[in-house]
Parts: structure tokens; sequence; C-alpha cells
């Protein structure tokens, strides 16, 4: 059993890491330990002990508490704040009990409560032992009779080894430039990370690593991040004693819950790891648990996908998407996607977004006809929506005007003409469910592309049932409902998240969709650290990656399909005005995905030349049994006089032979890890080099 109890506290044991909890001489729950499995139970340290230090700090100042609640004479950042109906502003939590649930990913729960109000707080713990990873929530429970107002429920805080000199990395960004790296030393003071526009942002993903010196390959890294689709905070705090602790949950900003008296609240859960490994060995454990535990069909195959956007934009029909769909097929596409413009009254941004049904104009018949020349061309047929919007010029907004978020006295504020529905309403969740429902029933739909364009304004809601400040919450879990529920009737459906791009990436909704639209810049220069970053925390098959025409009279098509592959393969450019040799290359390189997608979804991903930091960059695959890998090599703008890099290999077996594509002998794994290779390339080039065990 890998969770341990003993009278100083418990011990939560993975395959190589460990984390320890554990109730000091005054009653405090605390931390203990989070690193490496030590290899026996008591080898881990005992409970911080509560000491005084001077008057303007109490002595529950300097104790790291697993969960510290707002309260008394401790002013370190808590993660639990709440008012009791008599309007006492702390909570003052006392250890209870405590339960552990054995299975295949056993539980500990430890009981708190407060020490005078009806107030319950259970921490749910969860092993992943196999991936070296525990999760983390928390639920709340009022066994009063009068209603409890919370202002902050963090899922988790995470207290790191005593010292200094740890940096923490995180991701920031905007549209079109989404997932950047940004590592910083953490200095005494409180970081935030956040957003605060309804989806986890294209400015601010919730994840978060940290480390002490480590490299790619090498060094301690902590890691981790919370698994929903909304607002989200990451606080990281360096006291003035040298600990340094890191709080992960739901926005504060704007928030509240009022939790009733037998109606519990249970936060979203965190996922946080440890390894000595470096970061490439903590983006490997993240993906080999969002493709084995996460995503729906984490095992099957993502297929090559067309979509028209860019051909046709809103001026789609049965003829010129047949048309697209005919030479799409001839390159070996395998899915056909009608993006925008397909439904009722269409025809520009302005109007139509809510009427969920085929325009009358552009599809007389519907889409029976239209999806059937795509089935008889040998693919399947995939759809957007952007089901959680909506135009004023609708048949939606005309007959429910107050479906929408707003406040009442407030103009409301449009953004690429539409209006955010409020899925927190069980109505409009209703109505979003009839109407795709029976899209899915009533035509052969393999494939939908569910976007989200605009961030929230005016965040109100005059008939909540509670505070209209837990519209924030409310309002993800209404949109998870809706794609479960969807999921459940429609289970072979394949889902792709997407907002504005990459503005919902996150663990949370990958529990529905099985893709995520990574960005809308697909200028492949661009996307390759766009890329780099998205796969910090997310493996390459969940990743579409789209060859368009964006940066087309600079960027050679090859190099495009490069960067693509790199990912679940697309294409979005418009083929019709792709002359017969660029149909033709097309055709040669998905032949060659095909042949290699295997590793490249399912296999082990290796951050050789980091595209962030370098114009020459390398990126590599790895199967599980280490028999076949590809490499991937560009260089983007550097001056002629240019001495290349090498390129070590990893994750190879030392004493195995390997012969990579394009060097005529083949070498021990060892020699292609320390000895390396070179790939000589020109400006906007780039390879694809298979390797294999010999």
């Amino acid at each position: 059993m890998p969770i341990h109890s003993s009278p100083t506290g418990w011990v939560l044991e993975t395959r190589n890491t460990a984390y320890a909890i554990g109730i000091n001489e005054v009653g405090l729950l605390t931390h203990r330990y989070w690193g490496a499995r030590l290899p026996f139970v008591d080898d881990y340290p005992a409970p911080f002990k509560t000491t005084n230090f001077a008057s303007t700090d109490g002595p529950h100042h300097f104790v790291p508490e697993e969960y510290p609640g707002y309260a008394g004479t401790k002013y370190i950042d808590p993660c639990l704040k709440v008012i009791f109906a008599d309007e006492v502003r702390d909570v003052v939590l006392v250890y209870e009990d405590f339960k552990v649930t054995a299975s295949s990913s056993p539980t500990l729960d430890l009981r708190l409560k407060d020490s005078f109000y009806p107030l319950h707080v259970t921490l749910h713990y969860r092993i992943h032992e196999e991936y070296d990873l525990i999760e983390r929530w928390v639920t709340l429970e009022n066994l009063g009779d009068d209603p409890i107002l919370v202002e902050r429920v963090f899922s988790a805080k995470l207290t790191l080894p005593p010292g200094a000199d740890y940096s923490l990395t995180h991701m920031y960004g905007s549209w079109s430039n989404e997932f950047q790296m940004q590592r910083e030393a953490l200095t005494p003071g409180l970081k935030v990370i956040e957003s605060r526009s309804i989806i986890s942002s294209h400015r601010a993903n919730p994840w978060f690593a940290v480390d002490r010196n480590a490299s790619e390959e090498n060094g301690e890294v902590w890691f981790g991040t919370l698994a929903w689709s909304g607002n989200h905070k990451i606080t990281a705090e360096v006291t003035e004693f040298a600990s340094t602790r890191i709080s992960i949950g739901l926005n504060d900003w704007d928030f509240a819950w009022k939790l009733m008296p037998k109606q519990p609240f249970v936060t979203p859960a965190s996922i946080s790891g440890y390894t000595q490994s470096g970061f490439g060995a903590a983006s490997r454990i993240f993906h080999d648990y969002v493709r084995d535990e996460i995503i729906p069909h984490g095992k099957v195959l993502h297929k090559i996908l067309y979509n028209s956007w860019e051909a046709t934009l809103f001026s789609v029909d049965e003829a010129s998407q047949s048309k697209l769909a005919e030479i799409a097929a001839q390159m070996g596409v395998e899915l056909f996607v009608m993006d925008d413009g397909w439904f009722h009254g269409r025809n520009w941004d302005n109007a139509g977004l809510g009427d969920w049904w085929p325009d009358e104009i552009k599809f007389p018949n519907g889409l029976t006809g239209l999806i059937q020349n795509v089935n008889a061309l040998g693919m399947d047929f995939g759809l957007w929506v952007e089901p959680e919007m909506v135009n004023p010029d609708s048949d939606l907004y005309r007959a429910h005007p107050d479906w929408v978020i707003h406040f009442p006295t407030r103009v409301r504020t449009e953004s690429r003409n539409q209006l955010i529905l409020n899925m927190a309403r069980t109505d409009v969740q209703e109505y979003i469910l009839s109407v795709l429902d029976k899209l899915l029933a009533d035509h052969n739909i393999a494939f939908i592309k569910w976007d989200m364009n605009r961030g929230v304004s005016e965040p109100g809601w005059a008939d909540a049932p509670g505070d209209q400040r837990e519209l924030w919450v409310r309002y993800v879990q209404g949109v998870y409902h809706v794609w479960g529920t969807l999921r459940e009737r429609h289970p072979n459906v394949i889902w792709q998240s997407c907002a504005s791009g990459g503005g919902r990436a996150d663990f949370g909704i990958l529990q529905f969709a099985d893709q995520i639209w990574t960005s809308d810049n697909t200028e492949a220069t661009s996307r390759l650290r766009i890329q780099e970053g998205y796969s910090q925390f997310l493996p390459a098959n969940t990743m579409e990656a789209w060859v368009t025409d964006w940066g087309k009279d600079t960027v050679p098509l090859e190099f495009r399909f490069h960067v693509s592959m790199c990912g679940s393969l697309g294409v979005g450019g418009n083929l019709l005005e792709w002359d017969q040799a660029d149909r033709e290359s097309a055709a040669n390189c998905i032949r060659l995905y095909k042949d290699i997608r295997q590793v490249i979804q399912f296999g082990d991903q290796f951050r050789l030349i980091s595209s962030q930091k370098n114009n020459f960059s390398a990126v590599q695959y790895l199967s599980k049994d280490k028999a076949e890998g590809v490499l991937f090599v560009f260089r983007t703008h550097i001056p002629e006089r240019f001495n290349i890099p090498t390129i070590y290999l990893r994750g190879l077996e030392p004493d195995a032979l390997y012969t990579v594509e394009g060097f005529d002998q083949p070498r021990s794994g060892k020699a292609w890890m320390e000895a390396g290779l070179t790939v000589e390339l020109k400006n906007l080039q780039s390879k694809v080099l298979r390797i294999s065990h010999t």
C-alpha cells in the first residue's frame, strides 16, 4: 500500500517519489517532505514544530501548514477564506480524522473542521503511483443551518524543501502568441499567475514548474497543473525565512460561493509531481498521464484533417466544399472539416451564432449530401461550432436576450459582434444540448471543432441561485455538463477544444476533448516556439497543427509540413490555389506522417535544442520500446557564417545499434547520445530523419 499511516502522520509514496504530512505538537497539520522516495517510512522528517519569534508574527506564521486558513497572526498566503453568518471572517481549522481508500489509485482523505463553526474541510490525495503524480482537491461542507460565504478556496498548497535559489517557470502569452515560456528567480514576496477571462486563457496557463538549477534532462523539478478550464490562480511565495510555497486553485478575484447547508463544494483537482531528471522528464510524465488517464480516446491515432476555413471563409455550400474535399482526398487527407458559415443566417461574423441548423439558402437540402460526398471519398466529416456564443442578430437572441451574461444597467459589450451565453443557466445548457444532439443524431459527423472566440465582460447574473460571483465557477461546470452529456450520447465523436486558438488548453477540458487547437497563428517559424511551450505539459497527439498559406511566400511548404508533423497533422491552406507540385509535395509529406505518426503521437518527446531560445532547433520522438524514432531539425534565420550545433539524441538503448536516416553507419545508442550528430541546413530548411534499431 503506497499510503503509510503512523503516529506522526502520513507518507504517500509513488514509484520514485514521496510526499509526507504530519500533525505537530500543537495539532497543526503540517507539510513534512516532498521529493525522492526514501528507503524506509521512518526516514521521512518529523512534523514541523511551532516556535515563537517576535510579537509581530505569531508562532503559526512560521509553520508550513498543509492547508492554512486565514486566521490569527499568520500572514502567509492562505488557502481558505470565509465569512460566517455572524460576519466572523477567519477560519481556524483543526484536524478531525482520516480515511484511506484502497484501489488502483489509492486515496487519503484528511478531514478538518473549524474550531467553532459547522464548517468541515476534507483534503483529498489520490496517488497515481506509476506516473509519480499526486492528485489533490478539497471538499467544503456546511453542517449548520446558515449559509457560509466562501471568498477563497484553493485546491492545494505545495511546500518545497527548505532553502533558497528556486526558479519558477510558467507560461504567458496572448492571442496568436500562446505558450511562451518564462523562467525567473523566486525572491521574497508573492508572485501571482492568473486568468480572469472565464477560460484558462491565452495569457496564463494553469501550469508551473519550480527547479533548483535544473536543465532539460537533469536536476530537480517540482511541477503541477490545475484541471480547470476557467479562472485560475497560482501563487508562488517566498517567506522571510526562505520557505517557498506554491498555491494553486480557483481564482479568488471577483469570486464568492454561498455554501449552503448540505450542499458540498468540490474544488477542481490539482495534479503535481517531482523528478530528478529535469524538465523533459516532467513533461513526459504529464504526456503519459494525459494519454493514458485523461483524454477520451487515448490510444486512437488522430486522423489527418483538412479544414476549409482559409479557402472559403463564410462562403460555404455543398459544391465548394465538395470540390475542396476531392483535392484533400487525393492528397491522402482522412477527415474533412467544414468551418464557420454553414448555419442559419451566417454570411459574416455579425449574425447567426445561436441558430445551429443548416442555412436554408446555402444548404437547401441540408448537410446530408455534402457528408455523403465526403464519405464516398473515403474521409470522415467534421464540423465547426461555437455554442457558447450568440449574435444579437439571431433568432435565439431575439427570443432570449436575457440568456447572455450581462448587467441590466450596462451596455452589453460586443466582441467579434457576439455576446456570451450564460452557460451557468440550466435552460441555456438544455437548449445547446438539444440543438447539438439533433445535429449529431441526424448526421454522420465524426469530429466537432468547438470554438470560443471572446473573453467575458459585464459578468452579471441577476437570477443567480446564490451569489452572482458564483458565475465564474458555474459557467465552467455548465460547459462540462454539456460536453459530458454530448460525449455520453455520441461516444465515437472526436471533440476539439478551440478558444481563439489555445485559450482553453488544460487538463479539465481534455476530459472531454481529444485535441486542442494550439493557436490561430499558423506561421511555421512562430509555431515552433508555441509548440515547444505547449509540449511542457501536453502531449503531441493532443496538439492540432495545420499547414496553411500563412508565410507561403517565404517559408517552404515542406518546412511548414515538418513543423505541423510534430503534432496531430492538419492542413488548412486554400487547396484551390495550390499547384500540382504543391499537392504532390503535400501528398508525400502526408504519406511520411502516416508512417511515423504512431511514434509522434504516442512516443516519448525530447526537446533537444530549444526553439524558444535558438534559431536552430531539434526535437525527437521515440517509441516506448525504443525501437524506432523520428528526429525533426529546423533552421529559421541565422547569418550564413554559423557553426551548426551538435545534436545529442536521447532515450536510446546505450548498447543497441541504431541507424539514423542520412548517415551511412549504424552506431550504438550511447554514441548517438554522447558523440551526437550534425545536420547541415540552410535558412528555412528542415529535415525529418527516421531512427531505427538495427
